[in-house]
């Protein structure tokens, strides 16, 4: 048996307990901290997880649809003039198209943070409600005097660009923003070609309208002008003066509202301020529940219950977004990215040191694995549906039941995650 030598043992152990003494605050656990140390550490990690949230999940979603709703409308105005001296070729085509469908992923990526500004200024229904009423669009487009109207896209020395107001005024939400814009440049899940613009429009709520191609793309640059000050007034909402100016600009030239409540604070600032005089946030538990119960869980049971389920189930079977790109799977998919963005406090499949889900990690990891499990799942099935039939041509297929599944699962857990800290 080896010896120890006494004064070698005393040594080794006041090591040890200086390591363990000096490293103490480093190094305790959740259990071990008392609950009032606990507490100020997690209302800490609360508010520096809501700023890092607001600054690298809400606002380069917002500046990036805002950008690309902006490239959309000038792309839909030099489309129009080219299709109007002869020199527009399906290259030009193809490239709104793109821009559409990036346009519109940012717009999904948006949708657990559809509280605030896109619900309180009526955004989210102006830009994005279907299905689109074909009819009443025939019979908008078959109004010559009206779509002359709209034709007029050069702003005045007031700020006012005449066609892009015509058609807030003219046009309904059924065939405003998006899915308006999507009919005219998709057809059957393909770019509209060339040679149909060309000619005489004909979707089954056309007969008898003559409806041509200029006619569309008049309608189409007006309501992508409006889908693009829409989108600035977002933008501007939540970033306030750290917008562009150009888009602040228009934004005062629209009068459109953008801070909380008709007071002095942006959305983002209203957030991050928390818990201090004039935000509308009392508590960073009540930031977490907006977070995850208005935001996350609302656009679950939106995609679950709506978007897939009442086509799935027969309730209305017309009830299909995106039909015309056949994109309703990419769609759905963006919207659960935005969950897993909103959760990791960034842009990425990994979570931010600051973020929710980091937060369970450390607090209640079972919780985090459960959460990370099943927003995983869920990714994995719109992969397999995106892969597969488009919705649009197949609403009760095994895939769309694997997602609608999946995300309720997701719904669950993130209701039980909203949960647990609330009361913890």
């Amino acid at each position: 048996m080896k010896k120890f030598n006494i004064k070698t043992l005393l040594l080794a152990l006041t090591v040890v307990f200086g390591i363990t003494a000096c490293g103490s605050d480093d190094n305790t656990t959740p259990s071990e901290q008392n609950p009032s140390e606990q507490a100020d550490e997690k209302e800490t990690a609360m508010k520096e997880l809501t700023s890092q949230y607001v600054n690298s999940v809400i606002f380069p979603i917002y500046k990036e649809l805002a950008a690309q709703t902006e490239n959309l409308f000038n792309q839909l105005v030099e489309m129009k003039a080219k299709y109007n001296d002869g020199t527009l070729a399906q290259s030009d085509i193809d490239k709104v198209c793109q821009t559409f469908i990036t346009a519109r992923s940012a717009w999904e990526s948006s949708e657990a943070f559809l509280y605030g500004a896109a619900t309180d200024f009526g955004i989210d229904p102006h830009i994005d409600t279907w299905p689109l009423d074909r009819t009443a669009l025939a019979t908008a487009l078959s109004n010559t005097a009206a779509i002359e109207t709209l034709d007029d896209l050069e702003e005045d020395e007031t700020g006012t660009i005449p066609g892009i107001d015509n058609a807030r005024a003219l046009v309904g939400e059924q065939q405003l923003g998006f899915h308006g814009i999507e009919f005219i440049i998709f057809r059957d899940g393909k770019n509209r070609t060339l040679e149909a613009l060309k000619g005489i429009e004909d979707d089954a709520a056309f007969t008898g309208k003559n409806i041509t191609g200029e006619q569309e793309l008049i309608f189409a640059a007006a309501v992508a002008g409006d889908l693009r000050d829409k989108c600035f007034q977002l933008e501007v909402s939540w970033l306030g003066e750290s917008a562009p100016k150009a888009h602040v600009d228009r934004v005062e030239d629209c009068e459109f509202p953008t801070t909380v409540g008709g007071g002095e604070l942006a959305y983002g600032e209203n957030m991050i301020n928390a818990t201090k005089a004039g935000s509308t946030y009392a508590t960073w538990r009540k930031v977490m529940s907006t977070i995850l119960v208005a935001g996350c869980s609302n656009i679950c049971a939106e995609v679950a219950g709506q978007k897939i389920g009442q086509a799935y189930t027969g309730a209305d079977p017309d009830y299909i977004e995106s039909p015309y790109s056949q994109r309703s799977y990419f769609d759905f998919y963006d919207n659960i990215c935005s969950i897993m963005y909103s959760v990791n406090g960034q842009k990425s499949t990994e979570a931010h040191d600051n973020s929710i889900m980091a937060y369970l990690q450390k607090y209640n990891a079972t919780l985090a694995t459960a959460l990370q499990s099943r927003l995983n799942t869920a990714l994995e099935a719109l992969t397999a549906a995106k892969a597969g039939t488009p919705f649009v041509q197949d609403t009760h297929s095994a895939n769309a039941k694997a997602a609608m599944d999946a995300i309720n699962a997701l719904d669950e857990t993130i209701n039980e995650a909203a949960t647990w800290i609330a009361e913890n």
